[in-house]
């Protein structure tokens, strides 16, 4: 059995070059393909789509523009893990354990804080170029 295991990651794992390259794409692909069927990704993808729309629209500099772009994709980042973190732990076992439940929720609170942070960051950059000529 352990023979078959190492010949299979062999064969897996042993691509080089463009070969390589072509098939981590192809993975890519499929992982943002799973992730779209979770409705949380599909949120966060619509909310940054028109968060990145947004920043070209409005006034800000270049340096306001790429920080926004940033946060945003950060979001996705984390939410990609997030997913991949429950899928994980939910194919190891469905049963009820403090250590999932653990896993789970520090995944979840990853996204949290990368949603604060996407909060703070668009606050003060319109307080900054568009709200503090109002008071």
């Amino acid at each position: 059995m352990s023979e078959n295991n190492n010949q299979y990651a062999t064969n897996i794992k042993g691509k080089k070059g463009l070969r390589r390259i072509f098939n981590a794409y192809g993975y890519s692909l499929a992982g943002l393909k799973a992730a779209c069927s979770e409705s949380g990704f599909r949120q966060l993808l619509l909310l940054n789509s028109v968060l990145i729309v947004l920043v070209f629209v409005l006034d800000f500099g270049m340096l306001t523009r790429m920080v926004l772009i940033m946060a945003s994709f950060l979001s996705w980042i984390v939410e990609l893990f997030n997913t991949a973190i429950e899928a994980a732990v939910d194919h190891t076992s469905l049963a009820k354990h403090p250590l999932a439940k653990r896993a789970k929720d520090t995944a979840s609170a990853a996204q949290l804080l990368t949603m604060l942070l996407l909060a703070i960051l668009w606050l003060l950059a319109l307080w900054r170029d568009y709200l503090v000529n109002w008071f």
